[in-house]
């Protein structure tokens, strides 16, 4: 029985030694990026390779080739603004189906229907973005941008110009319809879980059926809504090559409104490996590996704050459902 406890600890702690393992890996691989680029890293909005045709020149006891420049802010805030738009377009979207699946349909037809649901996360990434180039490009950019611009125009970031439709709102409807299924998928199964006297109860007390859904059975599956959605947001937050073919892969760009282009850290680190690999100094590729890591610790924060939120949860009564 010891043995087997001891394999057991071995085999439940492999998982957090690996990631500390690649944690460390990138950490000493970007560490002379690290100490080049300083906090401005996180703070510029330029990022330059430099000079590829240039002799490399020292700057601060670092060799980099001429004009060098690694800065990634717009990196940073393409990132968190697409996936927030994500989360705001598929939360929504998970619950009602996850909603519909558990309480509305029934038999085969439910069995069916989530079969189909769960298989959009089998889905390769590069299929959503080829299908994302070919029909959702085309589809908003000539009849959604121009119809939200018209309607919502007087708001900042709704406001013309809806460019081609590569970009921000492109990005975030396509990352959207790849997390659906985490957050349908989980909560469906929490809803079916739920023990029958709960809605017999509030059947009993003359509820209907759509309050006995919202007031009894959906809060107490809160908890596990939190944890679906912070797997979804994982999973759009790492997201390369669907993100890489829709967002306009723009560099040193801001951008001023939901049409504009964007690119995000993931995308960004696939697209200029091939141009960082020609950097005879190797800095450019350091810094890529630091963009790496910066994205590996913005995903364990919000990982750490969705722990933190479900053990406040946990200690509070949730109203009209159980803690």
């Amino acid at each position: 029985m010891t043995s087997f406890r001891a394999w057991l600890a071995i085999l439940a702690g492999a998982l957090p030694a690996s990631l500390v393992a690649v944690l460390l890996f990138i950490t000493l691989y970007a560490w002379p990026a690290i100490h080049f680029n300083g906090w401005g890293f996180v703070v510029r909005d330029t990022w330059n390779l430099g000079n590829a045709y240039g002799s490399p020149v020292e700057v601060g006891g670092t060799s980099i080739l001429p004009g060098a420049s690694y800065g990634i802010l717009f990196l940073i805030v393409g990132t968190l603004l697409s996936t927030l738009i994500a989360l705001l377009l598929a939360v929504p979207v998970g619950v009602g189906a996850a909603i519909f699946l558990a309480e509305a349909v029934t038999g085969a037809l439910r069995i069916w229907i989530s079969f189909f649901v769960e298989l959009l996360a089998a889905i390769p990434s590069v299929v959503f973005g080829l299908w994302g180039y070919v029909i959702l490009i085309p589809i908003l950019s000539h009849y959604v941008f121009p119809v939200l611009s018209g309607a919502l125009g007087f708001i900042p970031i709704f406001a013309g110009p809806t460019g081609s439709g590569y970009g921000l709102l492109t990005a975030g409807v396509l990352l959207s319809l790849m997390i659906v299924p985490f957050i349908a998928a989980t909560l469906r199964d929490a809803l079916v879980s739920q023990p029958a006297p709960l809605r017999e109860a509030a059947m009993a007390m003359g509820a209907t059926r759509f309050e006995t859904i919202w007031r009894v059975i959906l809060p107490g599956t809160v908890k596990i809504l939190i944890s679906a959605t912070f797997l979804a947001l994982g999973r759009a937050l790492g997201e390369t090559m669907a993100v890489l073919m829709v967002s306009g892969n723009a560099l040193n760009y801001l951008p001023q409104n939901v049409y504009a282009p964007i690119s995000t850290m993931a995308a960004f680190i696939v697209s200029q490996l091939d141009s960082a690999l020609q950097d005879p100094t190797g800095m450019a590729v350091r810094s890529l590996a630091e963009i790496a890591l910066v994205l590996a610790i913005i995903s364990i924060i919000i990982n750490a704050l969705a722990r933190l939120m479900l053990v406040v949860w946990g200690r509070v009564a949730i109203p009209g459902g159980r803690s």
